[in-house]
């Protein structure tokens, strides 16, 4: 794969380590490993001296490692006595001298990879129409880099940010129920993904489909979708996990029982496997504790009271206050789990009290709507004195979405 340190790599397994020893021994965790390793993301300078230390290597050594390049061919390169008088000589300098030269820098491509980085973190308590006007600016500014002079290793890791960009703008277009930009910043997505050669972007952006298929009722398709992204996506990432976890939902709006149970094993066997990762609000990076709230939302969608204590822990874990404003995304979703479990077992007053705390949050956002609305109808449906409110505060949580 273009861009892969398979120098940084071997040189962590000469030392005896596995990604996940070497995460461990320099403070990080294994997904970060594989980042660097695959030419995704670069070491913070306050990392890099215990990096020199587990590998028993100068800083300048690192810098060879993370480049890709090999000290000994440039030395007999420039040692070589050439003359540079034939036209196939001077092409060839000419090569060396457009692949070395750029107007990007690699300081410009750590601020943008950072700033991706915080808008994926800021997801679970931030607007989409907020974190929206900030994708839009940061993808403009990668498409005018595109057209500037830079070295090829730039010119994939512009490739790769523009497309996690683009992969993010999708989902918050998808959040706000804007189906043709969704559809847009996908394709976006995958073909930069392809020109990239980056297998998790374009498992991402096969995910991301699925979801929102299955919100739109073609829990079919989302099977299908999901099912495509766990082929592609790399062993142990965070796209293979989050596409089972959606094939497990979608089955059960298909009310395929056994196949459902077979999902949620399959994901907490997945997620167990993986250590907490650094940021864990990171919309990207799998989090253990997410296990908990799919499953939640799974087994309430299929009908499962076992969905009450998940769901009960996602709110205990996650509510970091009395003041439901504040809630993380993921304490809204348990809240209406939560509530259509209750409803099945007849704990009505607290079904209902669940679904109000749900939709007056301001955590659900436009492309969730429908979920608040089952509750709202199962609850006009038993002739409830509360009906009238909670429509009511249906009603107004979607006015603010418009």
């Amino acid at each position: 794969m273009p861009g892969k340190r398979q120098r940084f790599a071997d040189r962590r397994k000469a030392r005896g380590y596995s990604q996940e020893a070497f995460a461990e021994e320099i403070g990080t965790n294994r997904s970060t490993i594989y980042r660097w390793e695959s030419g995704d993301a670069e070491p913070q300078p306050f990392q890099r001296p215990a990096i020199q230390k587990a590998l028993d290597v100068t800083p300048k050594e690192l810098d060879s490692l993370l480049s890709g390049s090999s000290e000994q061919p440039d030395v007999e390169l420039f040692h070589t006595q050439i003359d540079p008088s034939t036209d196939d000589e001077f092409e060839a300098w000419e090569l060396m001298r457009r692949v070395e030269a750029s107007d990007v820098g690699t300081e410009t491509l750590n601020r943008l990879e950072n700033s991706f980085d915080e808008l994926a973190m800021a997801y679970p308590i931030t607007p989409p129409e907020q974190l929206l006007r900030h994708v839009r600016q940061h993808s403009a500014y990668v498409a005018r880099l595109l057209e500037v002079k830079k070295t090829l290793r730039e010119h994939r890791r512009l490739l790769v940010v523009g497309g996690w960009l683009s992969l993010f703008g999708a989902t918050l277009h998808i959040d706000l129920k804007q189906e043709g930009a969704a559809t847009a910043r996908l394709q976006t997505a995958a073909a930069l993904a392809k020109q990239a050669e980056h297998p998790e972007i374009q498992a991402w952006c096969l995910e991301t489909e699925a979801w929102r298929v299955l919100t739109s009722g073609d829990y079919s398709r989302a099977v299908q979708l999901s099912q495509f992204a766990q082929a592609i996506a790399p062993s142990g990432s965070s796209a293979l996990i989050q596409s089972t976890a959606q094939e497990g939902r979608a089955r059960a709006r298909l009310e395929q029982t056994d196949e459902t149970y077979d999902a949620i094993d399959r994901v907490q066997k997945l997620s167990g496997a993986l250590q907490k990762p650094d940021n864990p609000e990171h919309h990207y990076r799998y989090d253990p504790a997410k296990a908990l709230a799919y499953t939640a939302t799974t087994l309430a969608w299929l009908g499962d009271r076992g969905a009450e204590p998940y769901a009960r822990e996602v709110i205990a874990r996650l509510q970091p206050s009395a003041d439901i404003t504040k809630w993380p995304r993921r304490v809204a979703s348990a809240n209406i789990d939560l509530a259509l479990v209750l409803l099945k077992d007849n704990r009505l007053d607290e079904a209902c009290d669940s679904a109000t705390k749900a939709i007056q949050s301001g955590r659900v956002v436009p492309s969730n709507h429908w979920r608040a609305l089952e509750i709202v109808k199962a609850v006009e449906a038993r002739q409830l004195p509360e009906a009238s409110d909670l429509r009511e505060a249906y009603q107004g949580m979607k006015s603010i979405g418009r």
